[in-house]
């Protein structure tokens, strides 16, 4: 049985696949410059689109507050003119008896 395939030692003996040695390289070689350049570029990116993100948000909560400031006078001006409208029935009604 003369096969021409690596045996098992070649395969995970010393510096092989599976071995410390090969994993440590593998390491080193995955986390060369060029991959740490595109983990910096797509912080960048991330960081410059959280930037936009925030600016919109908060325009968001600029115009939801003003939104909530008009509503309150609306709310508070309405009020006002039912009670002085009550009040001016009341008195038609005592007064004229």
């Amino acid at each position: 049985m003369g096969s021409k395939a690596p045996s098992w030692s070649d395969q995970w003996g010393t510096g092989g696949f599976g071995s410390e040695g090969y994993e440590e390289s593998e390491k080193v070689k995955k986390s060369n410059g060029s991959s740490n350049k595109k983990m910096a570029d797509a912080k960048a990116a991330a960081s410059a689109g959280m930037d936009k993100a925030k600016a919109v948000a908060l325009v968001g909560a600029d115009k939801a507050k003003v939104a909530a400031v008009v509503g309150a006078q609306k709310v508070k001006s309405g009020t006002f003119a039912g009670i002085k409208w009550v009040k001016n029935q009341y008195q038609k009604r005592t007064s004229s008896k």
